[in-house]
Order: C-alpha cells, then sequence, then structure tokens
C-alpha cells in the first residue's frame, strides 16, 4: 500500500493513539514509528498532536513530547482546559482536531500520502477533501478493541486501513509501570 518514492506525512493525533495501543495492552515506541514510516517512503513529516496540563504540577507527558520535539517530531500542543461538569467531576478538554485539520490541507500540495493515526470520525471530511486534492490517505487504529477505536465512517473514507495491533510487533513496546503518559481525553 506504500510506494517508496511516496512523499509522506503522519498525523498523530496523541491522545486517540494513547488510548487506542492501551486497549490493545501496548505502548508505542515512536523512534520505531518513525522510522517503519521512514522505510515505507520519503518522511516529509511527523506531526504529534496533543493538550498539555499547563500548572505548577509534574505534567506526566512532559517527557514524552520533549523527547519527540528533539526526535523529528514537529510537536503542535496547546494548554488544556480544566472545567468541573454538572456532576461535580473534574474534567480536562482538550481537543486537537482544527490544528491537525489545517496542517494536514496546508501539506497536502506537497505530499502524496498522509497517514492518519486517529480514529476519531471527525477527521472524515477532512479525509474526504485530501483524497480530492489527490492525495491518498491511510488510517492507523483499530477494530480490534472494545469498544472498536475507529468509527466505521473513516475507515470506509481511508483509502487504507492499517490494524494498529497488526504494527505492534513494528513499532510497540510492553507497558512500562513507572512510564505511565497521561493523555487530556478529547471531549
Amino acid at each position: 500500500m506504500f510506494y517508496r518514492d511516496e512523499r509522506l506525512a503522519l498525523f498523530i493525533d496523541g491522545s486517540n493513539l494513547y488510548a487506542a495501543a492501551k486497549s490493545l495492552g501496548f505502548d508505542i515506541d515512536y523512534k520505531l514509528l518513525r522510522q517503519e514510516f521512514m522505510r515505507r517512503g520519503k518522511l516529509l513529516r511527523a506531526f504529534y498532536y496533543t493538550a498539555l496540563l499547563e500548572n505548577d504540577e509534574y505534567s506526566p507527558i512532559r517527557p514524552l513530547v520533549d523527547w519527540l520535539h528533539y526526535n523529528g517530531f514537529s510537536m503542535v500542543t496547546k494548554p488544556a482546559k480544566e472545567y468541573t461538569d454538572s456532576m461535580g467531576r473534574r474534567k480536562v478538554k482538550g481537543n486537537m482536531d482544527i490544528e491537525l485539520a489545517v496542517d494536514a490541507l496546508e501539506l497536502t500540495p506537497h505530499i502524496d500520502h498522509a497517514v492518519l493515526f486517529s480514529g476519531d470520525g471527525d477527521f472524515r471530511p477532512l479525509v474526504a477533501a485530501m483524497q480530492r486534492k489527490g492525495v491518498r490517505v491511510s488510517v492507523v487504529s483499530t477494530i480490534r478493541s472494545q469498544p472498536p477505536m475507529i468509527s466505521d465512517e473513516l475507515r470506509r473514507q481511508a483509502d487504507n486501513f492499517i490494524e494498529l495491533e497488526e504494527l505492534k510487533d513494528v513499532i510497540g513496546r510492553p507497558p512500562r509501570e513507572f512510564d505511565r503518559e497521561e493523555h487530556t481525553a478529547d471531549e
């Protein structure tokens, strides 16, 4: 499904990919992920999107964000919003869909193939728009979790669906207790 001379870009919805991998019982090794897609084509950019809790306390995702930034990933972050819901529970909101969509559309004239690491059905119109501009779009997520992490509409729209569990041996590592990353939930 990949051609060696294709210009590739990766668009990683951090919280969505983290949740999908966690549901399958493994963590992502981002160094291996980047190497795998460099092997599959000419990797122009690897974007990683996440919202960060910015407060006085230590953010568990900060070491990952810093490592990715120093190791060839284009980091796109914004502060997460904290609020209390109607039941009095503390919630965190940090949706990065618009940032990912704008970057993907801006890069469309310069790439042949986009790889979207997300199962969020909100990206279906983005995938369709990129396809109309001649870009092939692969989506990486999972249908093997309960419930499946990819929306049916997004899976049908994509040119290619890549089951995350089938990449486990290539880009996965066992989860480590001391290395728990916490991602903000998209709501």
